[in-house]
């Protein structure tokens, strides 16, 4: 965590700059993505509610086994007659009709435990997240015209009871981008959640984040996309919603100072990171460490000569055994002198045939200059 603890800009409902406060410790706490989609995970599954199969689902038939020696399954057939269903396979997972392998019941675990510190790691990081504007870009909000981030507007915003005042002021500071891409991005879900009262689906705007509520739920909260929480109850699943870092934060000026408070000004209650810098590679290129690192050893020549195999090296077959070494170069040689001569074999007969070739074409060439001039009878002989 740097120790720098930089200023940030205090602005006035109608976008003027009103003046400065300390940026919090929190805000330089080390980004751990990992940490923060872990927990998200486990928390986003505390608010599942239970479901199971019917208890009596694909097994309110009569059916019983055939039992041995009919040539079917022994699985439990439907008894009478009359109708296809008569002998068709039951309760089984595999049949038609019959139940599922292992149903599900309402008494599964479905709430998660969470340590204490790993959720206060998560919430740390996404605070810091917040204040990153590459990062708050990067999560696809529009803060193109937000003069400063983390955006810290006066307290008076805290008293905001309407609507149409809360869209001034979000417009003052150029977060009304923001809101309007997420009131544009409402679309009807895919899929049978229509069905489940959860018809549309929209992308998440800015969260505005105040210290006492004086009216500023009932300013905001029917913006689409806008999000309201009480400094008092940070929330990873608003900060870091999908469990990604960067969330668009708007901040009241007794908020972000409640922040010293909650979690130290001197850094104690927040985690810190175990690198000051994460660059190894460059610590360990760097002329402070290569100074003091002893230098590259280099072996001796011939202290270490690799062992050579008798079984594919003739020199170290020779140290064991010269009669064996000889015999292998003469195979050598041998193989050698065949291969030379089979070259010189196919090299004669190569020649011959292609002498031949010529020798006949010649031929063929002298006979057909010949017929041309009538030289030669039908008999092939000449005629004087």
């Amino acid at each position: 965590m740097a120790t720098a603890r930089p200023l940030v800009s205090v602005f006035s409902l109608t976008g003027d700059k009103a003046g400065e406060c300390t940026l919090p410790a929190v805000m330089l706490a080390p980004l751990r993505p990992d940490i923060v989609q872990f927990v998200h995970t486990n928390m986003n599954k505390n608010n599942r509610q239970a479901y199971a199969v019917s208890l009596r689902a694909g097994m309110g038939v009569s059916a019983q086994s055939w039992g041995t020696g009919r040539a079917v399954a022994r699985v439990a057939r439907v008894g009478g007659g009359g109708t296809s269903r008569s002998g068709q396979g039951a309760f089984g997972n595999m049949c038609r009709g019959g139940r599922m392998f292992a149903p599900t019941k309402t008494w599964r675990k479905w709430h998660k435990k969470i340590n204490i510190s790993q959720k206060r790691y998560a919430v740390a990081s996404a605070l810091a997240a917040s204040a990153v504007p590459a990062l708050v870009m990067a999560r696809g909000h529009q803060i193109d015209d937000v003069p400063e981030v983390p955006l810290v507007l006066d307290n008076a915003m805290e008293s905001a009871k309407k609507t149409s005042a809360a869209k001034d002021i979000l417009a003052a500071v150029g977060a009304m981008d923001d809101v309007e891409k997420a009131g544009d991005s409402k679309k009807i879900r895919a899929g049978k959640g229509k069905m489940r009262n959860r018809r549309y689906t929209m992308r998440r705007g800015p969260l505005i984040i105040y210290a006492k509520n004086d009216g500023i739920e009932l300013g905001f909260r029917n913006l689409p996309g806008v999000e309201l929480c009480c400094v008092d109850r940070l929330n990873l699943l608003q900060l870091a919603p999908g469990g990604h870092m960067g969330r668009f934060c708007v901040w009241s000026q007794a908020a972000l100072e409640a922040l010293d408070t909650i979690y130290g000004e001197n850094g104690k209650n927040i985690p810190t990171a175990n690198m000051t810098n994460a660059d190894l590679a460059r610590i360990i290129n760097s002329d402070e460490i290569q100074s003091v690192l002893n230098p590259i050893k280099h072996p001796l020549e011939g202290a270490h000569e690799p062992k050579l195999n008798p079984l594919r090296s003739i020199v170290a077959l020779e140290k064991l055994d010269r009669h064996a070494a000889n015999k292998r170069r003469m195979a050598q040689q041998a193989e050698k002198d065949r291969v030379a001569n089979k070259a010189q074999l196919l090299a004669k007969k190569r020649a011959a045939r292609t002498a031949k070739k010529a020798h006949k074409a010649q031929g063929k060439a002298f006979m057909a200059v010949a017929s041309q001039q009538g030289d030669i009878c039908a008999e092939g002989f000449t005629i004087e």
